[in-house]
């Protein structure tokens, strides 16, 4: 019996397909063009942290976030669907991809977010929510971004602790092809603002390093 939580293989993953998800709708809740690209110095990222429901809320109401979507990324089927992703047989974690203005937030300010309101310890899961769609992911688009996401990682690490059971398990990797989630997932909360929201930290702070 196939296990969701055990990363599947590129040869073992559902083929896909080669038509992207029509994407036609602005931001509900700030009007924006999900498809659009950075603009004017602005930069993206892809976070996964669980449920992509709660944690895209978390971002968009972050001053200097001018955008976010929700979709796939970390796997191997091109233009997966929800159904498949949720299989466990994409490879694919559900991720939030985020632009941001680095004039008004930085980067470090968002992984203080993400670490904080998630558990990174976790593997292949997120609360109640099982399976390697759920993994804790930080997706950089650039070796700046990484260097960055890797020495916070690494503050957070410290302040977690050092036992066993406090090692973060956040997949680091760069540049992922992102697929964007249909459009009933795009800004659910703000749709259905009573829906499920997945969200909860470990109750550890990032750690000040301004003192």
């Amino acid at each position: 019996m196939f296990d969701k939580t055990t990363l599947i293989s590129a040869d073992d993953a559902l083929l896909g397909r080669d038509t992207p998800m029509t994407v036609t709708e602005a931001h509900f809740v700030n009007h924006t063009d999900l498809t659009a690209k950075p603009q004017n110095g602005c930069q993206e990222i892809l976070l996964g942290m669980g449920c992509f429901w709660g944690a895209e809320r978390l971002f968009w109401k972050l001053d200097g976030v001018v955008s976010t979507s929700v979709g796939y990324a970390g796997g191997y089927t091109p233009n997966p669907s929800y159904e498949e992703v949720c299989t466990g047989k994409t490879g694919h974690s559900e991720v939030v991809r985020v632009i941001y203005d680095p004039a008004i937030i930085s980067l470090e300010k968002l992984l203080r977010s993400f670490w904080e309101n998630h558990d990174p310890t976790q593997g292949m899961k997120q609360g109640n929510d099982v399976g390697t769609q759920y993994r804790s992911v930080i997706y950089p688009l650039n070796e700046e971004q990484l260097s960055i996401v890797e020495q916070s990682k690494q503050e957070y690490q410290s302040a977690l602790g050092n036992g066993v059971a406090q090692q973060i398990t956040t997949e680091i990797q760069l540049q992922q092809t992102y697929y964007f989630a249909e459009a009933y997932h795009q800004q659910y909360l703000a749709k259905n603002p009573q829906g499920y929201c997945g969200l909860g930290g470990t109750g550890v702070c990032f750690p000040d390093l301004s003192s």
